[in-house]
């Protein structure tokens, strides 16, 4: 089985080096690129052959939205998962726009870390539930605690809920892959759920979808 090749983009050399260490002991990982740097991230990537992307959010120079949306016009098949701190929710839209498939703690353990990066190399999304708890508070907009989803969200929601990837759902709404993935990753986070799974029993639950 093929490794899945992992880069780590931090300015805080002892964390990215404790990072990389902990990353190299998991199975079937292999990081083959890191740097303090998001440009110099940027200008290596077309020859480093990254599956996925660990990206610090605040970082000089070139901050991690601005590092990840160029590395995605280098590289649209890359998947990136955003390290934060508490302090950066205000910068998680921003992120999600720019193409982020998930975002983990810094603080996260080995466990945590392993199942975040799965999960975005085989397509879906990763929030670490104590990043979806301390988001609750924003999307408190209706009585029932969740903030209302756009009419084209709740489309979305039906053909996420239906099975279809986003490949196909870019298809039958006539938009980008890309604003797609935007949406999905709005929707995990309105809904304060981490997978399709959990979408589709919040969507059963609030009566967005039944299943018949």
């Amino acid at each position: 089985m093929e490794k899945i090749r992992i880069a780590v983009i931090d300015d805080h050399d002892l964390f990215r080096e404790g990072i990389i260490l902990v990353l190299n002991q998991i199975e079937g990982f292999e990081v083959v690129f890191d740097s303090p740097d998001g440009r110099l991230f940027v200008e290596a990537l077309a020859g480093t052959g990254v599956d996925v992307a660990l990206m610090d959010i605040e970082m000089p120079a070139l901050g991690g939205a601005l590092t990840t949306q160029r590395a995605l016009e280098v590289k649209p098949g890359l998947r990136v998962i955003a390290l934060t701190m508490f302090s950066d929710t205000g910068h998680y839209t921003q992120m999600i726009q720019a193409g982020v498939k998930g975002f983990i703690l810094k603080k996260a353990n080995k466990y945590e870390l392993e199942q975040a990066i799965l999960a975005v190399h085989r397509g879906g999304n990763y929030f670490s539930q104590e990043i979806m708890q301390q988001l609750a508070f924003r999307y408190n907009a209706r009585a029932n605690g969740e903030e209302e989803l756009s009419t084209r969200e709740m489309e979305i929601v039906v053909l996420i809920c239906e099975g279809l990837t986003s490949q196909e759902i870019s298809e039958r709404l006539h938009i980008s892959a890309k604003t797609v993935e935007t949406h999905r990753s709005n929707i995990f986070l309105k809904a304060g759920v981490r997978n399709v799974a959990g979408l589709i029993a919040w969507a059963v639950r609030n009566q967005h979808y039944s299943i018949s």
